[in-house]
């Protein structure tokens, strides 16, 4: 992707990270939802011309597309959907790109809400291997006339039951809509969003006013350097912090703020 595309996508992902670390909407449903919607569009080129069309207006692209997706899909894809193409995209594949991407990492939260994400990854890892070195499989699943439900069918007999079922079903939709890609540069893209979710951790702040940019950027930096690697900030303003900053991360909270210090001293007294 280039130029208008890579911006979208980017706030595409802001917007997915949102909508997977501040909510309970069901990863498995949305990662489902959204290969839908990705299906359609790589099929329907004229629908996706126009959800991408520069001279329209991104808000009546928004609403044609909450509208096309009412009732079809679950309230959190249409919305997400409709966020999604309301950016600049340079070329119609690029959306599609995008929203395939979505799906899969969806189903990636899936399984670290499961706590299987490096299961999953290491699957992925195993099953390129597996595919590599064996050319009667590879040419199986990668052939162009084989009916997508056999290839689904071999699939689940070699998957099901011993790899997760997240693993499962993102093997089974990349050889049956490969949009033209090789089957080993698909496993390859899979296997990387897997390392960048388990490399990504999630702090939720609570502070009582809202932090200006170099706030965010000094306790983002901070926290960084605490724990290793890139941490993602969820902002939330309490005023009944009265002051100072709460981290939590997973279950580990680092607290910073003028009430947690008034209660410490409490218990103290009354100890």
């Amino acid at each position: 992707m280039n130029g208008a595309s890579r911006e979208a996508l980017a706030s595409a992902r802001e917007s997915f990270d949102a909508l997977a670390d501040n909510t309970a909407a069901d990863a498995e449903k949305l990662a489902q939802d959204l290969a839908a919607v990705t299906a359609l569009l790589d099929r329907e080129v004229s629908l996706r011309r126009v959800l991408t069309d520069p001279a329209q207006a991104g808000e009546a692209k928004a609403q044609l597309a909450a509208r096309l997706l009412s009732g079809q899909v679950g309230e959190e894809c249409a919305e997400l959907v409709a966020g999604v193409v309301r950016s600049r995209w340079s070329s119609s594949r690029d959306l599609v790109d995008a929203l395939e991407e979505l799906a899969a990492t969806a189903e990636l939260v899936a399984a670290q809400r499961a706590g299987a994400l490096d299961d999953v990854e290491d699957e992925l890892f195993r099953f390129g291997r597996i595919v590599s070195s064996d050319s009667a499989l590879r040419a199986a699943l990668t052939d162009k006339v084989a009916a997508r439900a056999a290839k689904a069918q071999l699939l689940h007999s070699l998957l099901g039951g011993k790899a997760h079922p997240v693993t499962e079903r993102l093997v089974v939709r990349l050889v049956t809509a490969p949009r033209g890609r090789s089957l080993e540069a698909g496993l390859t893209a899979l296997s990387k969003l897997a390392a960048e979710r388990r490399d990504r951790m999630v702090a939720v702040v609570t502070s009582a006013v809202p932090l200006s940019d170099v706030q965010k950027q000094r306790l983002g930096d901070a926290l960084a350097g605490l724990y290793g690697r890139r941490v993602h900030l969820n902002l939330d303003v309490d005023p009944e912090v009265l002051g100072g900053v709460q981290v939590r991360i997973g279950d580990e909270v680092i607290n910073g703020t003028i009430a947690d210090r008034l209660a410490e001293a409490g218990r103290r007294m009354a100890g």
